[in-house]
């Protein structure tokens, strides 16, 4: 109920990155990409009696039900719709959260748990409940929460002018989550805290910014996903920083040093030994955003410093002038740069995943110094050997990253099915265990449907459709994606 205990509204978003939505029919439930929709917006309702369950109303004020009827004809999966109950409210639409790590799993009372579904049509985007038994699909059982409004206390007078619950109120009553807008929450974090808190001193809640130390504390190398779904790149010139769907690159990999004396902050440097860096340089001459650059800067000082806030289970980096680090959308030259700025609209290209390269090693305990030490050290040589900058660029140092799966190199044919090889492919890291699963991956990463997944031969240059298993051991492949409006004959 962690997820739960405050939310009055929430999002739920699946292992698939969609979102439950409710469709317009007043009965279809299904995922949808589009999460800033009023109809991906659940209103949270705590059930009398039973501490551990939850209902889930739909923007139409209907409730996400568990019902009895399959979902396809000899299949496992039962529908899950939006109803009113007739008569009294029955445990059909009763939702039982149980956390595993950062996600929900919502149980029915049968035990069965809700499923986003991926794979061909009709399974894509369709959501039911049950018990997933392949190693493939547990995490289809797992979503993301997203608060959109909180619930505050109401002790305080409803005579008071300016009271945060008033205040709180007069937001939520003008949200509309759209793709340029915070939700209430974020809008109240982005505030001066203390101002807020202030209307909240008579006994009222406050809204404070989450803190979001937690993706840092413990890590030693770390990769940042924008919205985007590209991670933060820092370019071979050593100064340049951009986005790039290879997450798998060094150039991918952030080192992280905690700042000493501050709890708060944290410095990012990239392969190169440089430190990600906020600049006053305009990126464009006109507009908004700010350069961020790498930099080795004499003295470390605020712009290579960043505070995380977090936000659900992403978090914004913010400058110590208020700015945020923003990866940018568009045309060029705006596609796949990265700026800092204070958004007013696109406010989700300011949010970041954190993955986790490499733990951060526990500090070693303090042992009193002794003459058999002094002994020992003086007796023993022993060089200390400081890798040069070239050597830290070209090489992850310290212990090897470890990649789950394998890696996925693919080009995408044109109409003719013609690949050019001379161009640098995308690459992905894929955990999958099938050909079915590899060629969902791909339709996401390409944003293409009804793709044929291929591999190319070497010595005669024809596309060969992928029918068979994967190759064992995890081994790295390389595959051409064929478009459906492709007019290649596949061998």
């Amino acid at each position: 109920m962690g997820f739960f205990d405050k939310a009055k509204a929430v999002r739920l978003q699946s292992h698939l990155g969609k979102y439950l939505v409710a469709d317009d029919d007043e009965e279809t439930v299904r995922q949808s990409r589009n999460g800033s929709s009023s109809k991906a917006r659940w209103t949270v309702e705590y059930v009398e009696g039973k501490s551990n369950v939850i209902r889930l109303k739909s923007c139409h004020g209907l409730y996400l039900t568990a019902t009895e009827e399959a979902f396809l004809l000899g299949a496992t999966g039962r529908k899950v719709r939006q109803t009113l109950p007739a008569k009294k409210m029955n445990s059909s639409i009763e939702w039982e959260p149980i956390k595993e790590g950062l996600y929900v799993k919502l149980r029915t009372s049968e035990g069965k748990f809700l499923r986003g579904n991926g794979g061909p049509p009709p399974w894509r985007n369709s959501v039911t409940h049950d018990i997933p038994h392949r190693t493939a699909t547990q995490d289809w059982v797992l979503w993301g929460v997203d608060i959109v409004d909180i619930t505050l206390s109401d002790t305080a007078s409803l005579s008071s002018s300016l009271s945060a619950s008033s205040t709180f109120s007069s937001l939520q009553d003008g949200y509309s989550p759209s793709p340029d807008r915070d939700s209430p929450v974020a809008y109240l974090s982005r505030m001066n805290g203390s101002a807020f808190i202030k209307q909240a001193e008579n006994g009222n809640a406050s809204v404070k910014p989450s803190p979001g130390m937690e993706f840092f504390r413990k890590a030693k190398s770390v990769r940042l996903r924008s919205h985007h779904q590209k991670y933060l790149i820092a370019e071979r010139d050593e100064e340049t920083v951009i986005q790039d769907r290879s997450g798998t690159s060094k150039h991918a990999k952030w080192t992280v040093e905690l700042v000493e004396g501050v709890d708060n902050l944290v410095r990012l440097k990239s392969c190169c030994g440089k430190y990600l860096t906020a600049i006053d340089d305009q990126f464009l001459l006109g507009m908004t955003g700010q350069k961020v650059v790498q930099s080795l800067p004499r003295k470390l000082d605020s712009k290579v410093e960043w505070e995380p806030i977090r936000e659900g289970f992403q978090v914004r980096l913010k400058t110590r002038y208020g700015n945020y680090l923003r990866a940018n959308g568009g045309l060029p030259p705006w596609r796949n740069s990265v700026t800092h700025d204070i958004p007013h609209i696109h406010q989700d290209w300011i949010l970041w995943e954190v993955d986790t390269i490499e733990i951060r090693p526990p500090s070693p305990k303090k042992v009193e110094r002794s003459e058999s030490l002094d002994e020992d050290l003086s007796s023993s040589s022993f060089q200390l050997r400081t890798p040069s900058q070239h050597e830290s660029c070209d090489s992850f140092g310290g212990s090897p990253v470890k990649y789950e799966g394998r890696v996925i190199h693919y080009h995408v044919a044109d109409d003719d099915g013609n690949v050019d090889d001379g161009i640098e492919g995308h690459s992905f890291n894929f955990k999958g265990q099938n050909v079915e699963e590899l060629t969902q991956k791909l339709e996401e990463e390409t944003e293409l449907t009804n793709i044929t997944v291929c591999s190319k031969n070497k010595i005669n240059g024809k596309l060969y459709p992928l029918r068979l298993g994967l190759p064992p051991n995890n081994a790295t492949m390389h595959v051409v994606v064929v478009p459906s409006t492709s007019r290649v004959e596949l061998s």
